[in-house]
């Protein structure tokens, strides 16, 4: 939790000025108008010591430094998610290029792509595997085969991790 300003309850707090020299222990209200006349913020850096570290930081800096740290967090500690990209085994080459810009999109943003290939028969398997080996080559430089190229039924499919 970020305490600033007039949230800050210590009576006495170590200050830190805004480039980063020691301005010693003084009162909360002494803190504040030095940051009132410098107009900048006054930030509680932790609340488990007496007194509490406080400084001096340019107005707004403090709440947008934790939002961007929070949201850091928050991206840093999802997986990536698989995404599927559903062909047939007659794909025509301008569509087959759509497929594999599309894919190399979604291995760059960190993202695993899954090919799935519908079959109507059972003829079409070896196509199937053969267009999907082709992908896993084509996309080499961005993403890395997780699985085998499995065909079972009425689908083949294939996933590719980012690299």
């Amino acid at each position: 939790m970020l305490l600033m300003n007039e949230k800050i309850k210590a009576s006495e707090v170590r200050l830190t000025g805004v480039n980063g020299e020691d301005l010693g222990v003084v009162t909360r209200d002494e803190a504040l108008e030095t940051a009132r006349k410098l107009k900048v913020d006054l930030v509680c850096e932790s609340l488990f010591s007496s007194p509490p570290p406080c400084r001096l930081v340019a107005r707004g800096a403090a709440k947008q430094q934790k939002n961007e740290a929070s949201k850091a967090d928050r991206s840093a500690g999802q997986a990536p998610k698989v995404k599927e990209l559903r062909l047939t085994p007659h794909i025509e080459e301008h569509d087959y290029d759509t497929k594999r810009r599309q894919a190399e999109k979604l291995l760059a943003s960190g993202n695993a792509v899954q090919f799935v290939v519908k079959l109507t028969n059972a003829k079409e398997g070896a196509a199937a595997k053969e267009l999907l080996e082709r992908f896993a080559k084509d996309l080499a430089a961005n993403g890395r085969r997780k699985t085998g190229i499995q065909v079972s039924g009425k689908q083949a499919a294939v996933q590719l991790d980012p690299v």
